[in-house]
């Protein structure tokens, strides 16, 4: 009997046992929601349901195959079942949307991401790790040092709303706190709302956006009219009282500006190696810094670069990981698929320079059209680290399984002998974990979760593959 087999016979059992009409929960799912099997091996997904309870619940969407419902009664509770840490936590209309585990404690909540980062390594990419990492954990409250909040004007209530949207909605929630924020931002949102209602353009103001460093909260306002005098002069009140530092953002990203000069930089830093990060508010940066710090030490370590060693650290961004590699390796080249954010990063080079870096450089790439040929003009490094985002690595992944399965390409190149990938998607990572194992000649030699989302149906993740003999 099959792996896959054994869990469905599994499975109807438990279906078998339960009273009639009421569905056992086995597992989630990647957004969260209890999976229960029908005795006839239908698949049902009840939103707010977990592992192990016996439940009722009223199905909303039927297909083929499947089922969608929502949590009527839990006869039988899970032992990891959790009273909310926040009030606006919820299955019913209105509660916001932007955690869907709160119900769960917080090391099961890991326990089932890493168990998704397995089911994804087998079921899509055929792959089993030699070595499972510890998960990568940290606070799970007050982490978010980065959000998008949206901004609406209620005519109805005649108020501002600030916030997430609500569950399974367009609509804004009506919050009051964010548990998952840093406690100074989530006093701010009763103020933010006020200040908003106040302005001339409450109307044309549809976001806000959160990038908090290591001395400096920053708030990005976007805005569609041009703002008024009087509303800048209440934006500058604001940040006087509550100590922030205001951004407007009038189009796109590339238009934030500050609303007034001066002030301290927005930085964060990665003490382990006294790098330190300058950025602006709309630049992607890890939303989670005290996990980001932990993450950042543990792939180099994995990584294991050595001073007369070369690594290449595709999808490079600000540097996050370039920098650190740099006061390691003998060599770094850095790949990114933005000229603007490549010269962002050779600003934080400079900014660096003081730490005695190896040589680096930063290149522009379009790094979803990767071939063969294009890896070996990059040249032989011995290390990679790969950090890209949820679409994956495919076209890296191809092309370096082009190389090992045509040799004739190389020219003298050899392939690197360990990479560490660094994933916000396990089934990408799962897909590029297929193909450098089945098609490039590497092992799985470990891999394991990052929490850096707790309380969300998140899964990050960190693999290592080594050349195999």
């Amino acid at each position: 009997m099959s792996e896959m087999q054994f869990e469905l016979a599994a499975a109807s059992e438990r279906a078998s046992q339960c009273p009639e009409g009421w569905l056992a929960i086995d597992a989630l799912d990647m957004d969260a929601q209890g999976i229960a099997r029908r005795a006839d091996g239908k698949v049902v997904f009840v939103d707010g349901a977990l592992p192990t309870e016996w439940v009722t619940a009223q199905v909303h969407r039927k297909k083929n195959n499947w089922e969608a419902a929502s949590l009527v009664e839990v006869h039988r509770e899970s032992s990891q079942r959790v009273k909310p840490g926040c009030p606006h936590f919820g299955l019913h209309a209105g509660a916001c949307g932007g955690c869907k585990m709160q119900h769960l404690h917080e090391s099961a909540q890991v326990a089932v991401k890493q168990r998704v980062l397995e089911d994804n390594l087998w079921h899509l990419g055929k792959v089993k790790a030699e070595t499972l990492l510890r998960p990568i954990e940290g606070p799970t409250w007050g982490y978010r040092y980065r959000a998008r909040l949206s901004v609406r004007h209620v005519h109805k209530k005649g108020e501002v709303l600030i916030g997430f949207h609500e569950r399974k909605s367009r609509y804004v929630a009506d919050m009051s706190v964010c548990k998952v924020l840093p406690p100074h931002v989530s006093a701010l949102l009763v103020p933010l709302r006020a200040l908003i209602f106040g302005m001339d353009a409450r109307e044309t103001c549809p976001q806000i956006e959160l990038a908090c460093g290591d001395e400096v909260t920053a708030l990005v306002l976007r805005h569609l009219e041009p703002l008024s005098d009087a509303d800048k002069t209440r934006l500058r009140a604001f940040a006087a009282e509550h100590g922030v530092q205001w951004w407007l953002q009038a189009k796109g990203p590339d238009t934030v500006k500050l609303l007034d000069e001066g002030g301290p930089a927005l930085a964060y830093s990665l003490p382990e190696f006294g790098v330190h990060m300058p950025f602006k508010p709309t630049d992607f940066t890890q939303v989670n810094p005290h996990i980001n710090r932990v993450l950042v030490g543990r792939a180099l370590r994995l990584l294991g670069a050595q001073r007369h060693e070369r690594v290449i650290d595709w999808f490079c961004g600000l540097g996050n990981f370039t920098l650190p590699i740099a006061t390691q390796a003998g060599e770094v080249l850095g790949i990114e698929g933005s000229e603007a954010l490549v010269a962002r990063s050779r600003q934080n080079l400079s900014h660096n320079a003081a730490l005695g870096l190896a040589p680096t450089q930063f290149v522009a790439r379009n790094l979803f059209e990767m071939t063969p040929e294009m890896l070996v003009a990059d040249g032989v490094a011995q290390r990679w680290l790969v950090d890209p985002p949820r679409e994956g690595a495919l076209a890296l992944s191809k092309a370096l399984a082009d190389l090992h399965q045509l040799p004739e390409l190389r020219q003298g190149w050899t392939p690197p002998q360990r990479i560490v990938y660094v994933s916000c998607n396990p089934a990408t990572l799962a897909r590029d974990a297929g193909l450098l194992v089945h098609q490039a000649g590497y092992r799985c030699t470990a891999a394991g979760v990052v929490n850096m989302f707790p309380h969300t149906a998140h899964v990050e993740s960190m693999a290592v593959f080594e050349l195999a003999a």
